[in-house]
């Protein structure tokens, strides 16, 4: 296996983690009311967080472009430098978690990425203004 195919399966699987621990705190934000309140049981509440979750993960692309585009210039980020950020918001997430404080990983990929463009192309890496 060339060292390319495997820093690719890390910065995928770092990815997938990243957005199994987003789905793991932002289900239980997105449900709250709706148990809390009685209007649905728990288990319709999940069901229901499952069903819509997959289909806008499934929607379209205009969340990923609109992220992927005036934060960094592209040629910084590298396979190392996208797993670091999926990295930030795996640990940030965990321990957010952990001790009960919600937080955006929305917030901390733009950060991460942010960070990851930073040192891997320094301040003129970052793309201060969009025009």
């Amino acid at each position: 296996m060339s060292a390319l195919s495997l820093a690719l399966i890390i910065a995928l699987t770092t990815v997938l983690i990243a957005e199994f621990v987003n789905g793991w705190t932002d289900a239980p934000n997105a449900i709250a009311t709706v148990v809390a309140t009685g209007v649905m049981s728990p288990k319709s509440a999940i069901l229901m967080a499952v069903i819509m979750n997959t289909i806008g993960a499934m929607s379209g692309t205009a969340v990923a472009k609109t992220v992927g585009q005036g934060i960094v210039v592209p040629a910084v980020l590298t396979l190392p430098a996208i797993t670091a950020a999926m990295l930030s918001i795996i640990a940030w997430g965990t321990f957010a978690a952990r001790v009960g404080m919600p937080v955006s990983k929305s917030h901390a990929l733009l950060a991460g990425l942010a960070g990851a463009g930073f040192a891997g192309g320094g301040l003129d890496a970052l793309q201060w203004a969009v025009g």
